[in-house]
């Protein structure tokens, strides 16, 4: 231990802390409250985290001598018992901290209770729930107070020392909440016994069977027999995180102690659960320097030590080592020195000591008491107890360096490596190395270069990257070894070689990233280890060296596994499909159509070579079968990939899959563009070379070369020229001319009687509907042939003939009817007229409509009828003056067509005052065209105002789209608000007559 640095120290908290109430008898703490007994039967509370104290007098009412025997306090500091002694007997008090007077527990009365064992767990501000009263007769009872009730629920009796009656001294208790219920641990200590109880029970099961909360039929004896005659025994838990982890007990022979495991499920042969492990005595012979053995008067307990009451001096016992540490010294007053200090006590809440005599109290301070505890276990070899001790890496870096030392010298080399790669301080990573090396153990100097790697940070990377260069060559090194070692390793999948091969793929898989690439490959070549470096390489994402070593050892479809990573460039499936398809065509080809990224275009080359070898009759042709899935399924427009699709179709036997190509029309739908994206004139010069004459005539008639077509398909099939001839729509010569091609092939072909030939001519005259006549053909018949033999086509032509010619004529008379009938309109529409009343008004200037031309401005362009101004007159029964009609219509039809309007009349109006220019002046040179130029203008203004009512037709139709207001009469509507009157005392009352 450090001695430089103390562990505990004692401070003076209370001089005179009996306020002249006696002498301090005993003392119990809890939560920074502590509350003292005194020999006047005083209990005095001193509450240090509210910073009050006051006193309560026990003795009231009793006669003779009271003094307090034993006070006790929760670990929360609100309930405290107390029992006092005088001539009158025992008597048990409870008092609360809200309380300011005691309540007897009158069942008790007569009872010297020694101790009190607080339920941790359930215990709160309120209620004390289940507690375990310890009495000097060697009972235990069963209490529980409520601080509202202000006396005791209940007291229970529960057992009692039968074969060895002696006093219980102290008393602890652990609840443990498990899925059957409540468990509950007690331990009870006497002068020269130590007793453990267990049982499980809840608290409806309480009130009806005592034992099962603790079963007092199963105590057991710890075989730890103390002299009689030794009254002094104290039990101590020692609580972290409200738990109990370890016990001490202060007995005759030393201080028997162990940890604590609630959570144990371990059986003793009579059944019991043990929970306490680890147990040890402490000989009191440890604890002084002379022949003669001093046994403490007091005890406390800390994580790590005894605290251990000894004279007026507290010795300080390491718990693991025994060895004392310190002694504690007290500033006892001259008054005191004569009894000196009484005892011990802690307040395990607050993680406080105290000491006391008869007058004073005496804080005792735990200072970081663990933090040379991994020195104590180090020198004890509790190496695991050392580490979780250490505070800082250096105190590690020792730790394992005495656990490497230890395996290095028992030649555990592997287990010394381990150890020393996570040492970083205290030896350098050269004088590691350099050992192994030194004793020929590269098993060990590869075990602390890959644990160290373990250790280092991310920023050691030039580090981190030479020593896992080193562990590569030391785990080549170890392959070839076992395979000079071993020739049938190879063979024998169990063999250390492969378990070997399989940790060394772990390690370069888990230090891809820190590898120098080419470094490692180097390595990796030089030992020949080629499926490693490949394994290597795919881990480096060089798919290059892995897809080529494939090929080479004829495994495509591991290869292709490779290219459908996600990882993997697809310039790799354009470099390797042409190797890939020849190796490999079915997995290739549905490797290809799995990626739909590819770009078949950059496939051509691969696919030419695999097309350009012989197949089999039956063989699945692979290229056709992607390049299908590309044009129909992927609906690709290469025109590369539709000529290569083609040619595959040209070179078969059977042209029935190329005539379906060359009809389908892949652009169909699509705005502006082709119906298909081969190139025709390739694919004519490519079916002439491999004779498919079908596919020939269809590309003709594509290409729109008709009678080239037709001349083709009549070498094969008249049917099919037919056909090709019956295409043609829009240019009826053309139509005609392919006809007569047809016609004259019959003709010639035809090698039957003649009679027979002449039916088969006019029953093929009959398929043109109409098209051909028998005037057409009878010039591909010979000279020699009889007009007989045509007398029936003859006639029936010419009857055709002349029921065109009276078709026509009544065409022609129908025609001339409706020419009569249109005069007649004509000469009708000059003659109508309409009735006008005289005060007829004008539906726009609301004026009368017959009225001087004097009275209203006349329009321009026109000319007055007499003395009356011009107007229009519509059926409807509408009238409007010329000039107001024009206004009207400009102001409600749009710009262009308002614009239109206005120009008709201004040209109006320049003619009529040129034509009356040249009057005057007797210069009309043309005055009949002058005449003919107004009538057009005129007709055509009267066209745009006057083609139908403004008030009943399409303009006040669309004058409902209008707003009611215009914008230019915003100004106007805005004089129709309604303004509130401000002077009102100005207003008159007007009474009205009711």
């Amino acid at each position: 231990m450090d001695q430089g640095r103390q562990v505990f120290s004692v401070d003076l908290l209370e001089r005179y802390a009996t306020k002249n109430r006696g002498m301090i008898t005993c003392m119990a703490a809890g939560n920074d409250v502590i509350v003292l007994g005194t020999s006047k039967g005083w209990i005095i509370r001193h509450d240090f985290g509210v910073g009050n104290s006051y006193d309560i007098d026990l003795s009231a009412g009793r006669t003779g001598e009271q003094s307090i025997h034993k006070v006790f306090v929760d670990p929360g500091g609100s309930h405290c018992i107390a029992t006092v002694t005088g001539v009158g007997g025992a008597e048990t008090f409870y008092t609360h901290a809200k309380w300011p007077k005691p309540r007897v527990l009158s069942r008790l009365k007569g009872l010297l209770v020694n101790a009190v064992a607080w339920n941790r767990q359930q215990i709160t501000e309120v209620s004390t729930k289940e507690i375990i009263l310890g009495t000097q007769d060697g009972q235990l009872f069963e209490m529980a107070v409520d601080e509202k009730d202000k006396r005791e629920k209940y007291i229970k009796f529960l057992f009692e020392l039968d074969e060895l009656p002696e006093a219980f001294m102290a008393l602890q208790m652990e609840a443990a909440s498990i899925s059957s219920g409540m468990r509950y641990y007690v331990m009870a200590v006497t002068p020269t016994r130590l007793y453990s109880f267990t049982g499980i029970g809840t608290l409806e099961a309480i009130k009806c069977k005592v034992h099962d909360i603790i079963e007092l039929d199963t105590y057991r004896l710890v075989d730890q027999l103390i002299p009689y005659g030794w009254l002094q025994s104290e039990l101590h838990f020692f609580i972290k995180q409200r738990r109990a982890v370890h016990f001490a007990w202060l007995s005759g022979t030393g201080i028997y102690h162990g940890g604590l495991n609630f959570g144990a499920q371990h059986s003793y042969p009579n059944g019991d659960e043990n929970f306490v492990e680890s147990k040890a005595l402490l000989d009191y012979s440890k604890l002084s320097d002379g022949t003669e053995v001093v046994k403490p008067g007091s005890m406390a307990l800390s994580e790590f030590h005894f605290l251990l009451l000894i004279g007026n001096k507290v010795k300080v016992v390491n718990r693991i080592s025994e060895q004392i540490i310190e002694e504690l010294q007290f500033d006892i007053t001259a008054d005191s020195a004569s009894r000196g200090i009484i005892g011990l006590c802690s307040d395990a809440s607050a993680g406080l000591f105290y000491a006391y005599d008869q007058n004073s109290i005496f804080q005792v301070s735990v200072i970081d008491e663990g933090r040379d505890m991994w020195k104590v276990y180090l020198d004890l070899k509790v190496y695991a107890a050392a580490l979780a001790n250490c505070r800082d890496p250096l105190q590690r870096d020792q730790v394992y360096l005495v656990q490497a030392e230890a395996a290095f010298a028992s030649k555990e080399y592997l287990r010394a490596a381990s150890f020393y790669a996570k040492i970083n301080y205290v030896i350098s990573f050269e004088e590691v190395t350099l050992k192994f090396i030194s004793i020929n153990e590269p098993e060990a100097l590869r075990t602390f270069l890959l644990r160290k790697l373990d250790t280092l940070s991310k920023d050691d990377k030039c580090q981190i990257t030479m020593i896992s260069t080193w562990a590569t060559e030391l785990y080549l090194d170890k392959i070839n070894r076992l395979l000079l070692e071993d020739d049938t390793a190879i063979e024998n999948r169990n063999s250390e070689y492969h378990s070997v091969i399989q940790e060394f793929r772990a390690f370069m898989s888990d230090c891809k990233d820190v590898l120098d690439e080419a470094t490692t490959m180097k390595l990796l070549e030089s030992y020949g280890r080629v499926e490693e470096l490949v394994y290597f390489a795919n881990l480096k994402e060089q798919y290059e060296i892995v897809i080529h070593h494939y090929i080479q050892q004829g495994e495509a479809k591991k290869a292709l596994e490779v290219l459908q990573k996600s990882s993997v460039s697809v310039e790799l499936q354009y470099k390797f499909a042409p190797e890939l398809i020849m190796l490999d065509a079915y997995e290739t080809v549905e490797a290809w159509m799995a990626n739909k990224n590819l770009n078949p275009r950059r496939l051509i080359t691969a696919m030419m070579r695999y097309s350009s070898e012989p197949h089999a009759k039956n063989e699945t042709h692979e290229v056709i079968k992607y390049l299908e899935f590309c044009v129909h399924r992927l609906h690709n427009e290469d025109p590369g990939i539709h000529n290569l699709l083609l040619s595959l179709y040209a070179k078969q036997e059977d042209d029935s899959a190329l005539l379906r190509f060359l009809q389908c029309k892949f652009g169909k739908g699509r705005d502006n563009g082709p119906e298909f994206f081969y190139d025709p004139k390739y694919a004519l010069r490519l079916c002439l070379k491999e004779k498919r004459t079908r596919a020939c005539v269809h590309i003709y008639s594509m290409m729109s070369m008709h009678e080239e077509a037709v001349a083709l398909a009549l070498q094969i099939d008249p049917e099919l020229a037919m056909a090709e001839a019956d295409k043609v729509e829009d240019d009826e010569d053309l139509r005609k001319k392919l006809w007569l091609m047809v016609a004259k092939h019959v003709v010639k072909q035809e090698k039957g009687a003649k009679r027979e030939n002449i039916r088969k001519a006019i029953a093929f005259l009959k398929e043109t509907d109409g098209l051909l006549k028998i005037e057409d053909i009878l010039p591909f018949f010979p000279d020699f042939a009889l007009i007989d033999d045509f007398k029936e086509a003859i006639c029936s032509s010419l009857e055709d003939y002349n029921k065109q010619i009276e078709q026509l004529k009544e065409e022609m008379n129908d025609a001339t009817r409706g020419a009569d009938n249109i005069r007649n309109d004509i000469s009708a529409l000059t003659q109508r007229y309409a009735v006008i009343d005289r005060d007829e008004e004008c539906g726009v200037c609301k004026r009368k409509i017959l009225m001087m031309s004097g009275d209203f401005r006349m329009a321009q362009g026109y000319s007055s009828a007499g003395p009356l101004a011009p107007f229009y007159v519509f059926p409807c029964g509408h009238s409007f003056h010329a000039q107001c009609l024009i206004t009207h219509v400009t102001s409600c039809a749009h710009e262009e067509q308002a614009e239109h309007i206005l120009d008709l009349q201004k040209q109006l109006t320049l003619l009529g005052s040129e034509t009356r220019r040249d009057i005057n002046g007797n210069r009309s040179d043309e005055p009949i065209t002058s005449t003919t130029t107004a009538d057009k203008l005129r007709s055509e203004l009267d066209d745009a105002i006057a083609s139908e009512c403004p008030f009943c037709g399409e303009l006040m139709i669309n004058e409902i789209a209008l707003p009611f207001i215009k914008p230019e009469e915003t100004q106007h509507s805005a004089s129709w608000d309604l303004r509130p009157q401000t002077n009102l005392a100005n207003q008159r009352t007007i009474s009205l007559p009711v």
